[in-house]
Formats: C-alpha cells, structure tokens, sequence
C-alpha cells in the first residue's frame, strides 16, 4: 500500500513537472507587450457578420476574407467584436477584414480618426495564450498609468498562429 501512493505521488510529480514545461515552452508565460503607437490605426475593408458563432456563414466570412488577404500582399487579417457572445446561442457582431489604404469593393471600410493608440503584442501557441479579457486589462491599466482615455474599441490583427497584436486606439 505504502509502495503504490508513494509510486502515485512519483507519476503525479512527474506529469505536474511536464505540464509546466509544456506550458512555459508553448509561451504559457510570455509577458503582453504593450507601447504606446503615435499614428492613425490602419484603415479596414471587410464583412460584419451577425448571427450565432456556430453559424457556418461566419466561417465563410472568415474564408472570404483570407482569399483576400491572399490577393492583397501585406495585409493581414483584423478582428473587431463589436458584440462578443456569452455562449454558443448568444447573438455576436463582428467585423472581419484587412488592412487597406482604399477601400475595395463589395466590402465595408473602415476607418480610425484617433491619432494613437496602445499596442499589444501577444507570442505564445493558441492553446496557452492569453484571454481577451486579461489583454484588455493589460492595456487598461497601461493606460491608467499614463493617463490615457482608451475608446473601448479592440482590434485583434492576427500575425500569425503565435502571434496576435491588439490594437486600442485613444481617445
């Protein structure tokens, strides 16, 4: 009896251990850069989707706009949640797009007349990174600490699968 629990502890330990590297080595505990941008954030062009996040017409949207992005180089896809759902059956409203200088045509666009605005950097695997709601306090209390007026709008710009950017443009 003795033999098994302190075999059970030993296995347990073991697997807490690598849990923890697991986690730290997908960028579990990677810090959210945040720095202060003294420029317009980009003008967007894209689709606003109303409805349930299961609906299959968001993963259109989502597609239609990556093909975009594949004719437009440079670009890089923008995520608005205008209404964020609190469950499977909530209504959502996003904005999906890409940046773009002008505006393109069947698409909304976009654009931002604050003249800064906080950016957040975020580098870790998608299975570890941080919640929307954590990056929001981030830059809430970096703004806080600055003095800054934050107009409540958060746009995700997905770099890639490791890394996000949240921008939050100042009032």
């Amino acid at each position: 009896m003795k033999k098994k629990l302190i075999l059970a502890i030993g296995v347990l330990s073991i697997l807490i251990i690598i849990g923890f590297w697991g986690f730290k080595k997908l960028g579990g505990n990677a810090p959210i850069e945040i720095q202060l941008v003294e420029n317009k954030p980009e003008n967007l062009a894209g689709l606003t989707y109303r409805g349930t996040p299961a609906n299959e017409e968001l993963g259109e949207i989502f597609n239609k706009m990556e093909s975009q992005k594949g004719v437009h180089p440079g670009s890089h896809l923008h995520t608005i949640y205008e209404v964020e759902p609190a469950g499977k059956l909530d209504t959502m409203i996003v904005f999906v797009g890409i940046n773009q200088i002008l505006p393109i045509d069947d698409l909304e666009f976009r654009s931002f007349e604050n003249d800064s605005y906080l950016l957040a950097k975020i580098q870790s695997n998608k299975w570890v990174m941080p919640s929307p709601e954590t990056v929001k306090e981030k830059l809430s209390e970096y703004a806080r600490e600055n003095k800054l007026e934050l107009s409540g709008v958060y746009i995700d710009k997905i770099v890639s699968k490791s890394e996000i950017q949240v921008i939050a443009p100042i009032k």
